[in-house]
């Protein structure tokens, strides 16, 4: 049982609408008094420099080369089309709202610390791989394994990660490896475009040496070169912007050192440490780092826990794999080994309801809510919840066939979390469910309007005039899903199918007529980079 296969529509509706769809820039899920939330949190009290600047390495420039900031962009969009038709590329809004939230905590630390001349969007991103292992891609994109999320004991040790991710970005590593290379120009794009995709299909655990083999021009000099002198700037500046944003400076040597046990004790060495090698000297380093850095009490975001389990039933892909993950939960419990006793039980009502026993999942959600709320008490904070508590109890009610509930769980969410992904995605799921495709239909295109770049909500805006019978608008909504996607000849179809509407007013035409023509164009530009 695939965790994804929760269709939502009839299947007349739904036939030709649906796809597989993806995002870039997620939003942060804040509540309505921003005490909870993630946006912005990290800067709210001004910034302090941990650590004298003075200590940060003469990077270089990285500006040098042929490839600009807006080729990697146009690069790394390339190979994000190609992963998202990946089985294994997670669209999950929880997860990605998560990850983006700390990337953006990272992000306003590099603008605060004047880290890097070149500051692209970052999008973050899950792929459903038990290895601990993470990857950079031209642009901003960044790769993040469940097994790394899961492997992880702390927010701080995440974060320290996606920190050293960030840091490869920043200091431009792949246009700077590019640039010393044989090749230049779009064959030499295109050659990491080939390594990375031939990674991820081959779901090897080496999508960061995939990337830094790109084409067969490099040399294996370089490629150690690469990994001795960009290892050490990405640790030297993803500690900076985890001191910045107010994360626990030891825990990026803390991960490290566990990885690199890990390496010693097992014969399978983790695929981070493979992509990533660790010597002494880099451990060393981050600990001597962190010694002279002030001492700060790291802050815990509480979706940390919940997506951390979350992370564990994504990477399972059958019945039977969820049901053994529900008892490794429940034995963490029972033993006093669970790292955060709320997000057990709420992993388990996770799994529950994959499973299909809607009772179970809400009995095991409002265990992970009483938990969750005694452990505010405890700290003397007041009552608390969290999305992803609010978005699986909508999830659990919807799939359960309680409409009402459901309906009324989801706007709950939405209103609660306004700047969710997550929460906007099951309010529109359950309004599509329910058939109430007239409100489903003004959200969403509510959504295309404010985030343009988001393929989900181009889809459900689809589905939902699919379903309140506007053919113009269904049209043209899967015309703009399959241009992110860069299925060009598709979106150019829907579109001349749209201009070929009997009912279509002029106005509609002229609007149609145009945006066919960029398309058009496009997609001969595209097709002419390729050959050359």
């Amino acid at each position: 049982m695939d965790a994804y296969a929760d269709p939502i529509l009839p299947p007349n509706i739904a036939q030709g609408v649906f796809g597989t769809y993806g995002g870039a820039q997620s939003r942060f899920s804040s509540g309505n008094d921003g005490k909870d939330g993630n946006a912005g949190r990290a800067g709210s009290n001004g910034w302090r420099a941990p650590i004298a600047t003075q200590q940060l390495p003469d990077l270089g420039s990285g500006g040098a080369g042929s490839l600009t900031p807006q080729a990697e962009r146009k690069l790394g969009e390339r190979v994000m089309r190609q992963l998202r038709r990946d089985p294994d590329y997670l669209d999950d809004w929880l997860v990605r709202d998560y990850l983006n939230s700390i990337s953006a905590k990272l992000a306003a630390a590099a603008s605060a610390l004047y880290i890097g001349g070149y500051r692209p969007d970052f999008d973050l991103f899950a792929v459903r791989d038990a290895q601990i292992n993470a990857f950079s891609l031209p642009g901003g994109f960044i790769g993040v394994n469940t097994g790394l999320i899961v492997a992880t004991q702390t927010e701080s040790e995440l974060a320290a990660v996606l920190g050293h991710e960030m840091g490869h970005v920043l200091q431009r590593h792949i246009s700077r490896m590019i640039s010393n290379g044989e090749r230049s120009g779009y064959a030499a794009l295109l050659g990491v475009l080939v390594g990375v995709l031939a990674g991820v299909l081959a779901h090897s655990g080496d999508l960061g040496s995939a990337i830094a083999l790109g084409g067969e021009a490099y040399a294996v000099d370089s490629q150690l070169r690469f990994s001795r002198s960009a290892e050490q700037e990405a640790d030297r500046v993803g500690f900076l912007l985890l001191a910045g944003a107010g994360y626990d400076p030891y825990a990026m040597p803390a991960f490290f050192h566990r990885l690199d046990r890990a390496a010693m004790n097992d014969n399978g060495i983790p695929a981070y440490a493979r992509t990533h090698p660790l010597t002494g000297e880099r451990i060393a380093d981050m600990e001597d780092r962190a010694r002279r850095a002030p001492y700060r009490q790291p802050h815990q975001d509480p979706e940390y826990g919940f997506v951390r389990a979350r992370a564990r039933l994504l990477q399972d892909r059958s019945r039977s794999e969820y049901a053994d993950e529900i008892s490794r939960l429940h034995s963490e419990i029972d033993e006093r080994t669970a790292l955060n006793v709320a997000a057990n039980w709420y992993g388990i009502a996770y799994g529950q309801m994959l499973l299909e026993r809607y009772d179970d999942a809400a009995a095991a959600l409002a265990n992970a809510r009483t938990t969750f709320a005694a452990g505010a008490r405890a700290e003397g904070e007041p009552e608390r919840s969290s999305p992803s508590l609010d978005v699986l109890a909508a999830d659990i009610a919807r799939r359960a066939g309680h409409d009402d509930e459901a309906v009324r769980l989801a706007d709950l969410a939405q209103k609660r979390w306004p700047q969710s992904n997550a929460a906007i995605d099951m309010h529109i799921r359950t309004l599509l469910t329910l058939r109430r495709f007239i409100e489903a239909q003004a959200l969403a295109k509510r959504e295309t309007q404010a985030h343009p770049d988001q393929p989900a909500w181009w889809l459900y805006l689809a589905q939902a005039s699919a379903g309140s019978g506007d053919a113009l608008t269904q049209h043209r909504a899967m015309a703009e899903k399959f241009a992110l996607e860069g299925a060009w000849p598709s979106a150019i179809r829907q579109l001349k199918d749209a201009r070929d509407m009997k009912t279509i007013g002029y106005y509609d035409l002229a609007t149609v007529d145009a945006r066919l023509h960029e398309m058009e164009n496009r997609y001969k530009e595209e097709r002419l980079d390729e050959k050359g």
